[in-house]
């Protein structure tokens, strides 16, 4: 769940002129957000800043919002990332280049962290290749599905050129069965099950299953395994998938597929096509 629009509604409302230091963001943010009945329990953290380009005197503020959220007779727990941006006293939810037409939300992002490229979301290459690229995927989205097998095929070809960093990042709310789907493929890869990963983007399965036994049914089936409710909850595999997870907040994902060439988003997704391979 995404509260960002609403919040940004909020805040839209609310805006008013004040210092841009770090504390007086947070404290701007957690008033405009706090002031909605249904939240509680606010914490809003700078996780980092960037400088827009070719918007002079912009910064990106990189801030992770957590909170609880009353939904009717429940109450969700809401951890998310968010970006504002912030010129001398001024703050914005949104900012889009007049003269381009660049919406700036979809194109920043954090530059890519060293401790992300682990051992175990290497998928292809060398980890010494001169490009390094961080691929955030959902199996069960439609685009990813097009675009991770033709590109993961590719760059494979080039373990010289491309190190290929892999990072499960299921849309639950839009296709809750990639959650188990994803956990099934880190416990068959844990086993010893090679390329499970790939395998996932050619399964024929219902998105909207949430049954896990049904799901690993179809997962076992398609790739001669035994995975079991057992495997996907086991602590190995639960560390590896809130690992990705975790990566995804800090590094501001927010959709699939998101991708980042050398550290930098890539919002064209094919940044790799214009390297000259070895």
């Amino acid at each position: 769940m995404s509260l960002m629009p609403k919040l940004s509604a909020t805040l839209l409302l609310s805006v008013s002129l004040f210092a841009a230091t770090d504390a007086e963001v947070v404290a701007f943010l957690k008033k405009g957000i706090g002031n909605n009945p249904n939240i509680s329990n606010l914490q809003i953290d700078v996780n980092g800043k960037k400088n827009v380009p070719n918007m002079s005197g912009w910064q990106a503020y990189f801030v992770n919002i957590e909170a609880d959220v009353k939904q009717g007779k429940d109450t969700r727990h809401i951890n998310q990332n968010g970006t504002y941006f912030v010129s001398g006293n001024v703050i914005a939810p949104e900012l889009i280049n007049l003269k381009s037409g660049e919406r700036y939300n979809d194109t920043i992002a954090p530059d890519f962290s060293n401790t992300f490229y682990t051992k175990a979301n290497l998928i292809s290459g060398d980890a010494n290749a001169e490009n390094k690229i961080a691929i955030f995927s959902d199996p069960l989205c439609p685009f990813c599905r097009r675009y991770v097998p033709e590109a993961l095929a590719y760059m494979a070809k080039y373990p010289k050129s491309f190190a290929v960093y892999y990072y499960h990042f299921p849309l639950a709310g839009l296709h809750p069965a990639s959650v188990t789907l994803t956990k099934a493929a880190i416990a068959a890869e844990q086993n010893g099950t090679d390329n499970a990963v790939l395998g996932l983007y050619k399964l024929d399965i219902n998105a909207n299953e949430t049954n896990d036994q049904k799901i690993l049914d179809v997962f076992n089936k398609a790739f001669g395994t035994k995975v079991t409710v057992a495997d996907i909850r086991r602590s190995s595999v639960v560390k590896q998938f809130e690992s990705d997870q975790n990566a995804a907040r800090s590094m501001m994902v927010a959709g699939t597929p998101t991708v980042f060439f050398n550290g930098q988003k890539d919002s064209s997704k094919n940044k790799y096509k214009e390297i000259k391979v070895k």
